[in-house]
C-alpha cells in the first residue's frame, strides 16, 4: 500500500508543497526609520507526514551560537530524506542581533513576553508574530540559548521533565547535563506547553561567541531529537546518544566583596563542598578572599569577567548528590567526543565548519 504524501504547509500566508524548501520573510514592526524588518524562517517540508518540528535561535539577539547551529543544520544531509516540516529560524530577535543586544528597542526581554499581543509593545507584536505564524503550527520545538554577556554556560538540556515527550526530546538530546527546570512566566516554553507542544531548551557558551564544541554538540542533539520523533531514520551508529543526568537544584555562588576575580575551576568540573572554586583581591594585592563552593556539584555556568562587585553572579553550580562522580565522568566523555579533532561515530553527523 502507497504511504500517504505529505499535505503543504502555509507560513506567512504562503504554501510550501511536500518535497519543497522555501524561505519565507514574516514581517513584524518597521523602525522608525522606516525600514521593514522580518523574521526569516526556512520551511523545508518533507515528502512523507511526520512532526511538524521548530528550531528557533537568537530569541536574545546576542546568543549567536544557535545561529550557526541553524546554519550547519540545514546543511545537513540527512533532510534530504526527511519526514513531517522544519521551520529553522536562525534569528528571532532581529532587532537585538543587529545591535548586538539582548534585548529589543523598547527594553523588553522577547523571552519573557510570549504569548505577546497583536496591538501591545514592539517586543509582545514580535513574540504575538512568532507563536502565530510558526510555534502554533508546529508539534514539536528546539529553542537555542547561551550564557549572557560575559558568561558562559556548559552544554545543558533546560525542560519541563514532567512531560514524557519533553523528557524523551531531553534524554534523545545527547549532553551529559540536563537541568529539571521551572518554566518562568512569559517564556516560549511556558507558552508552547500551554497549547500543548513540548520544548526543549538548549544552553551553552557565551553571548556574541561562537564556540565549535558546543556548535557540534547542537547540531548533533538537534539530529537527535529527530530522530527520536520520527523525522529522520535512527543512526547507524552503534553508540547510543548520552543519557544527562538530571539535576533539580541549582546555586548561584556570588563574589563577597568588590575586586578582582580570578577563577580555578573550569566549566564542568566536578567540585565539593568547601572547595576554593575563586579568589577575590583588590588590586594592589593587599586582601584576597576565597570563593567556596556551598555543596558538591558540577559548574554548568561561570562568569568571564574578572571584575566583579560584591553580590556578582560568579559560579553557578548543578548539584546532583551521590550521581556527582558519574557526571565528571560523562562531561570528560562528551569533551572527548565534541572536540574539534574528533571523528564523529556516524558519518551522516558531519557538519560543515564555519564560514571562513
Amino acid at each position: 500500500m502507497t504511504e500517504k504524501r505529505a499535505k503543504p504547509i502555509t507560513i506567512g500566508g504562503i504554501a510550501i508543497a511536500p518535497g519543497e524548501r522555501r524561505v519565507i520573510d514574516i514581517p513584524v514592526a518597521p523602525m522608525y526609520t522606516h525600514d521593514d524588518l522580518s523574521i526569516s524562517v526556512q520551511v523545508v517540508n518533507g515528502k512523507l507526514p511526520g512532526p511538524t518540528l521548530f528550531i528557533s535561535a537568537a530569541i536574545h539577539g546576542d546568543e549567536i551560537n544557535g545561529v550557526e547551529i541553524v546554519r550547519r543544520l540545514l546543511s545537513h544531509n540527512s533532510l534530504k530524506n526527511m519526514r513531517g516540516t522544519l521551520l529553522a529560524i536562525p534569528i528571532v530577535n532581529v532587532y537585538g542581533f543587529l545591535n548586538h543586544t539582548r534585548y529589543l528597542p523598547d527594553g523588553r526581554d522577547l523571552n519573557r513576553s510570549f504569548p505577546g499581543s497583536a496591538k501591545g509593545s514592539l517586543t509582545g507584536r514580535v513574540a504575538h508574530r512568532f507563536v502565530e505564524e510558526l510555534v502554533s503550527k508546529s508539534t514539536h520545538g528546539i529553542d537555542l540559548h547561551t550564557g549572557s554577556r560575559h558568561r558562559s554556560n556548559f552544554p545543558q538540556i533546560r525542560a519541563d521533565l514532567d512531560d514524557e515527550q519533553t523528557r524523551q526530546m531531553t534524554e534523545a538530546f545527547g549532553v551529559p547535563l540536563a537541568i529539571d527546570a521551572k518554566i518562568r512566566d512569559g517564556s516560549l516554553r511556558e507558552c508552547a506547553g500551554d497549547i500543548g507542544i513540548p520544548v526543549i531548551l538548549y544552553e551553552a557558551g557565551e553571548a556574541l561567541r561562537f564556540e565549535e564544541m558546543y556548535i557540534r554538540a547542537g547540531v548533533k542533539g538537534v539530529i537527535n531529537v529527530m530522530r527520536c520523533i520520527g523525522m529522520l531514520r535512527k543512526s547507524r551508529s552503534r553508540k547510543p546518544p548520552t543519557t544527562p543526568i538530571i539535576s533539580d537544584q541549582t546555586t548561584w555562588v556570588r563574589a563577597p566583596e568588590s575586586g578582582i576575580l580570578r577563577t580555578l575551576v573550569p566549566l564542568g568540573a566536578k567540585v565539593i563542598k568547601g572547595q576554593t572554586i575563586a579568589l577575590v583581591a583588590d588590586p594592589l594585592g593587599t586582601t584576597e578572599t576565597a570563593i567556596e563552593a556551598p555543596g558538591a556539584g558540577v559548574v554548568i555556568g561561570r562568569t568571564n569577567l574578572p571584575l566583579v562587585y560584591e553580590g556578582d553572579a560568579t559560579f553557578h553550580i548543578a548539584h546532583y548528590g551521590h550521581k556527582v562522580s558519574a557526571v565528571e565522568k560523562h562531561v570528560e566523555q562528551f569533551q572527548q567526543d565534541h572536540h574539534p579533532d574528533s571523528v564523529p561515530d556516524d558519518p551522516a553527523d558531519v557538519s560543515n565548519a564555519p564560514i571562513a
